[in-house]
């Protein structure tokens, strides 16, 4: 923690008439002892001006975000509150082809009072399979959710997620958690990812629920050519991914009351449409699911690579410009 000269001198007159004794004195304080007379020798030698604290010299000077730049970014935060610093960087990156650090962003909206909380990641469930896939479609993993709708009783979400790049392929509302909807779902899942002729088809993960231990799923798989996979019982993280899925989507979803299957599946259709399309995901390297599902993220990923170096050269060219004047 800094202090400004003022804080330090109060410190020090504090110090000087207290009756604890230093020692005591600066345990109550929580301030070191070889900070504390570090300052005490410097207020000595050079008076108020000796507690002033010196700006050290830094190689990295010119990389420093001109005021523009930061009041763009305080801007754009407040348009878009629903992105965390560290998407908002790559929102920016992306958008404005402008490269901006997740630390600085950080920084700057804390400084202006935007953030209260540190960001931290919950993590109840393991995100990753133990054997990992490698591209798309190679595994979808699949799972129930439930609704409440005021009037109407439960619903169930049966959703198709791929295992690589966490992009809902399908989802269904449904009035049950029966055999038929989760076939169904699979079957307009392969619609979409127009996998259903290949003769190589994603495996199926899912946990031991009823429906996904039936003999009808299972005939139904395997006239699919669809491998089954199923989580060990009683051990959720097998499915990781959809699991904080879920728990991201109704952190959002269920903030509002729903009083027809109509209202819920508008909301549902709105909070997928973010997660797929516009969500940076920090376990595949910032971008959202669709550009890895649709096989845009290498490309992005160079083009960012790109926009970091102009980024960088051109805060450097207007360091050295300033620097000659």
């Amino acid at each position: 923690m800094h202090y400004s000269p003022s804080e330090k001198y109060e410190i020090i007159r504090l110090v000087e008439q207290s009756e604890l004794g230093v020692t005591r004195t600066l345990k109550e304080l929580k301030i070191n002892k070889t900070t504390f007379y570090n300052w005490y020798n410097a207020y000595l030698e050079k008076g108020y001006g000796g507690l002033v604290r010196k700006r050290s010299k830094s190689n990295t000077a010119w990389n420093k975000i001109n005021e523009a730049d930061r009041d763009k970014v305080v801007e754009l935060a407040l348009e878009n509150p629903e992105l965390s610093s560290r998407e908002l960087a790559w929102f920016i990156t992306d958008t404005y082809k402008y490269y901006i650090s997740e630390s600085s962003v950080y920084r700057i909206l804390k400084a202006n009072g935007l953030i209260s909380v540190p960001a931290f990641r919950m993590s109840s469930a393991s995100d990753s399979f133990k054997d990992k896939t490698t591209a798309v479609n190679q595994m979808w993993q699949t799972d129930f959710t439930y609704f409440k709708i005021v009037g109407w009783g439960w619903y169930y979400l049966s959703t198709v997620l791929d295992d690589y790049s966490r992009y809902i392929v399908h989802y269904k509302l449904c009035s049950t958690m029966k055999t038929e909807e989760v076939m169904h779902t699979i079957d307009q899942a392969q619609i979409k990812a127009q996998v259903l002729n290949n003769n190589t088809k994603p495996k199926l993960l899912s946990d031991n629920g009823s429906c996904y231990i039936s003999n009808e799923l299972a005939t139904y798989l395997q006239d699919n050519n669809i491998k089954h996979v199923r989580g060990r019982p009683l051990h959720p993280q097998t499915q990781g991914k959809i699991e904080r899925y879920h728990r991201s989507m109704k952190n959002i979803v269920k903030l509002d009351n729903y009083y027809t299957p109509g209202q819920l599946e508008k909301a549902l259709e709105k909070f997928v449409q973010h997660y797929n399309f516009n969500r940076y995901h920090e376990a595949i390297n910032n971008l959202t699911p669709a550009q890895v599902y649709f096989g845009k993220g290498k490309m992005i990923l160079n083009q960012r690579n790109k926009t970091k170096i102009k980024t960088l050269n051109d805060r450097k060219k207007q360091y050295q410009k300033f620097s000659l004047n």
